[in-house]
């Protein structure tokens, strides 16, 4: 029987320079689609690629004195060495300067003119050559591209056009009965009531002002212009119009294609406008998602705010890159992206949640079964729970990776290894071996190992490098049966017997460092707290009075307690997780002689946010509750009378 087949494509991207961690976004989201199909046994086609032509690529290799194909090689070489570091893992890619594309568009060209799709008349318009895109004057914004908000060139010139109007109502009718072609929602109302529903002119698809691209094949002097070039790379990629169309065949229609929202236009209008009038079926889904913004707002070169993915993955690893992008914004929406955020994401989910749950459990194997996994024995309750929640746990992801969920589904993975942690201290394994509950104990470790073996084969498609490394520790790097979507069916797949090799730590904790927090680099046991001298007027003056400014620099907010926990070992102290609103915190509290950690969760504390965190019995303290005390030593935690937000600030 066939592998189901599954087709997913990114656009193609223009090489006019080097391409910034915006652009990396949508081809690693991709990426992680396409091996996560892979790895469920589907029969993916990936599809990358560049956009060449145009008359943009022609002016900025005049610029600098070369010839229009030398200079996207050039580029091109930089962008597969960016897309080899960051571990894509395409299955193709299509160069439109390739003559395999060049033919196929030609004779789309041909076929279009015959059957009356395409005319030859007079332009005279607004044209975007950043872009790539005409305008009319009722669509500038204050005389401005409305995309790029650059100025504008008013063209006069010979071309042959599409008659776009003819097929704008099959369109229409198309989407809707189609409601998931155009996701998200958003995108799809834009289109409709923003071009559909005006009216759709017809497209200028030929250009005589420039030489770069593809010739016209029944008119000298003509180039075919950029988007019905370039957008038919989806499909020439596949064999159209070639001896072989074994490929498009078998692939296409595309299965999802994923596309930053400022490109919608091209691909959920004209583009599908395009494949009718070949015959062919379209899309089952076009994804426009949002952009990664900075504090100045959209990356762009000339803003001068674009960040190099490479020095990035020369930081932190391609690994961290690749789960910070997927994780950290729902995609569809715009999000954020700074290296104060990437460093907090690493620090609590890759140290403290997975790196944690590594480590301990390695540690505590080490200690109690000298390395070696052993056979498990009787359960309980606690066992069950976790159990369930590891046989659930595939087809919760899958379901939200068929929606492009990205976060959505590390969030569900993260909530695992979560209660893996949480099994850690309900079962206490320490307690266990000092009572001399061996298999009781053996129990306990070995499902540890199977909660970890199972996050490694779900992690493979966000974090393609990091599995290999947990399985070398756990010793099973050479066992496949271990590592497949098929192994994930039943609990107990660990083989019992094997020697775990503990090694390096994967994810040590990082700080930021030198002004503004960069650059990032990983904290060592040299690193010194920075001490702030104070001002000369303050040296030999101490009123023990502070200004308002200086109380200000508390940064006071509500917190959530979400789960209190005792410390092994530590009489006094409680280990507590709380809620900032937009975030969660780990704290090490000393009042474990003062409440018991079920009194505390569900209370709302006053919360010293941005405290410089500190290491507590080796646990990570990353802020402070502020509480009371009396003459008798007794102590008070400091509560809100009603139920305010966790993260308001207190001012």
């Amino acid at each position: 029987m066939d592998k189901k087949t599954f087709y997913i494509t990114t656009p193609i991207y223009y090489p006019s320079d080097k391409l910034h961690i915006g652009h990396s976004y949508t081809t690693v989201a991709a990426d992680a689609m396409a091996r996560f199909k892979r790895l469920k046994g589907y029969d993916v086609h990936f599809l990358t690629g560049t956009d060449e032509h145009g008359q943009k690529i022609e002016r900025r290799a005049i610029e600098a004195g070369s010839e229009p194909q030398v200079f996207v090689d050039e580029v091109v070489a930089w962008i597969k060495k960016l897309w080899s570091i960051l571990d894509i893992s395409y299955d193709d890619f299509i160069r439109t300067s390739e003559p395999r594309h060049k033919l196929s568009v030609q004779k789309m060209f041909q076929k279009y003119y015959e059957q009356g799709d395409i005319y030859k008349s007079k332009y005279e318009g607004w044209y975007c050559t950043p872009c790539e895109a005409f305008w009319t004057e009722r669509q500038l914004d204050a005389g401005s591209c409305p995309d790029c908000k650059r100025p504008v060139e008013l063209l006069a010139e010979e071309s042959y056009f599409f008659k776009m109007s003819r097929y704008a109502g099959r369109l229409m009718e198309y989407i809707d009965k189609n409601p998931d072609f155009i996701q998200p929602a958003s995108r799809k109302n834009e289109m409709i009531n923003n071009f559909l529903k005006p009216g759709l002119e017809d497209l200028c698809v030929s250009r005589t002002t420039f030489k770069w691209g593809i010739p016209v094949p029944f008119d000298e002097g003509h180039i075919i212009y950029v988007w019905l070039d370039a957008l038919s790379n989806y499909i020439t990629a596949l064999g159209y119009a070639s001896e072989d169309e074994e490929k498009l065949n078998r692939y296409w229609p595309a299965d999802v294609q994923l596309i930053g929202k400022e490109i919608v236009r091209f691909h959920t209008i004209y583009w599908p406008i395009f494949l009718m009038a070949l015959g062919l079926e379209l899309p089952k889904k076009v994804f426009g998602h949002g952009w990664l913004l900075l504090d100045e707002g959209k990356m762009s070169k000339s803003k001068g705010n674009v960040i190099d993915p490479v020095v990035l993955v020369d930081r932190y690893g391609s690994d961290a890159i690749r789960y910070f992008l997927l994780r950290e914004i729902p995609f569809g929406a715009d999000g954020s992206f700074s290296e104060e955020a990437l460093v907090l994401r690493l620090n609590f989910d890759l140290a403290n949640d997975l790196g944690n749950l590594l480590n301990r459990t390695l540690a505590m194997l080490e200690k109690y079964f000298q390395g070696n996994v052993p056979q498990p024995g009787d359960e309980d309750k606690h066992d069950e729970e976790l159990k369930q929640a590891a046989l659930t746990l595939p087809a919760r992801m899958e379901g939200l990776m068929d929606q492009l969920q990205f976060s959505g589904a590390l969030a569900e993975l993260w909530k695992f290894i979560g209660n893996a942690n949480k099994y850690i201290d309900d079962t206490a394994p320490w307690a266990l071996a000092k009572s001399g509950r061996q298999e009781r104990l053996a129990t306990v470790m070995y499902n540890l190992l199977e909660c970890i073996r199972i996050v490694s084969v779900l992690l493979q498609p966000y974090m393609p490098r990091t599995p290999q490394k947990i399985w070398q520790q756990l010793g099973i790097a050479g066992i496949k049966e271990t590592q497949s979507w098929e192994s994930l069916s039943k609990f107990g797949v660990f083989p019992a017997g094997v020697k775990t090799s503990p090694g390096e730590v994967l994810f040590p904790r990082l700080e930021l460092t030198g002004e503004g927090g960069a650059p990032v680099r990983q904290a060592t046991k040299k690193d010194k707290p920075q001490l702030q001298s104070a001002p000369d007027g303050d040296k030999n003056e101490d009123t023990g009075l502070v200004s308002i400014e200086e109380f200000s620099r508390l940064d006071l907010r509500v917190a959530r307690i979400i789960t209190a926990e005792r410390i092994e070992g530590a009489d006094k102290l409680l280990k507590l997780k709380v809620d900032l609103g937009s975030e969660e915190r780990q704290v090490v509290a000393g009042i474990a002689k003062h409440y018991l950690p079920e009194q505390l969760v569900e209370k709302r504390v006053l919360f010293v946010a941005n405290l410089k965190p500190a290491k507590l019995r080796g646990i990570l303290s990353e802020g402070m509750l502020l509480a009371a005390s009396d003459s008798s030593g007794r102590l008070v935690l400091t509560t809100t009378e009603e139920a305010v937000a966790p993260g308001s600030k207190v001012r």
